[in-house]
């Protein structure tokens, strides 16, 4: 079964976060959901209200999502590898996981593996601060100042560059699920998933 963590933060945005894990379940994939603290949250105790599970994450729009487990206890399963890692975004939270040394070297570690690394909207970021290569993504218009100088930047719902994909925003979580999906399980996995859902069609389908 193939596997995948899903970073999540203070600020997430809420549709890229639950569409895109969702999603991935319904596809049969093993996802794990883990907090990632800013600056200024990180020290806190388990009394501070973040233990090693079920943290409770307040995201963009003040929807509260519970997260499996934190990145401090993901990254203690040392030799713990996933198929694939998926960045959201949303402003406040995107900043915390770009600016997050531990998520920037799981990224570059993740990405150097030959694994997946998907980044929707803002999350995007994370590929510049990881010091990803050169390479075709997209993001949220508001953060392509960020980034346009340093990758080919495309404005497609979903980009696709070898092991990294990316997408632009909340109304394109659901292409860049089924591209995560198409990546790890195949064309007839992402058919499969589409049906039940009754996922609307292109109109010259």
């Amino acid at each position: 079964m193939p596997t995948a963590l899903v970073l999540i933060a203070n600020g997430t945005e809420e549709m890229e976060f639950t569409i895109t894990l969702d999603t991935l379940v319904r596809a049969g994939i093993e996802c794990t959901s883990a907090f990632v603290p800013s600056a200024s949250e990180v020290g806190l105790s388990s009394s501070g209200g973040w233990g090693v599970n079920e943290v409770l994450v307040t995201c963009s729009r003040g929807i509260k999502i519970t997260a499996d487990t934190t990145l401090d206890a993901v990254l203690a399963q040392q030799g713990k590898v996933y198929d694939a890692i998926v960045i959201p975004g949303g402003a406040k939270g995107a900043d915390t996981l770009s600016q997050s040394e531990a998520v920037q070297k799981l990224v570059k570690a993740q990405y150097d593996g030959g694994k997946l690394v998907g980044m929707i909207c803002a999350g995007s970021l994370v590929a510049k601060m990881s010091k990803l290569p050169k390479q075709p993504l997209t993001s949220h218009p508001s953060v392509k100042s960020y980034l346009d100088q340093d990758y080919e930047y495309k404005e497609d719902s979903v980009v696709t560059s070898g092991k990294l994909i990316t997408s632009r925003g909340p109304g394109t979580a659901f292409p860049f699920a089924f591209e995560i999906i198409r990546q790890l399980c195949g064309e007839e996995k992402v058919k499969e998933v589409e049906g039940p859902m009754i996922f609307p069609k292109p109109a010259n389908a």
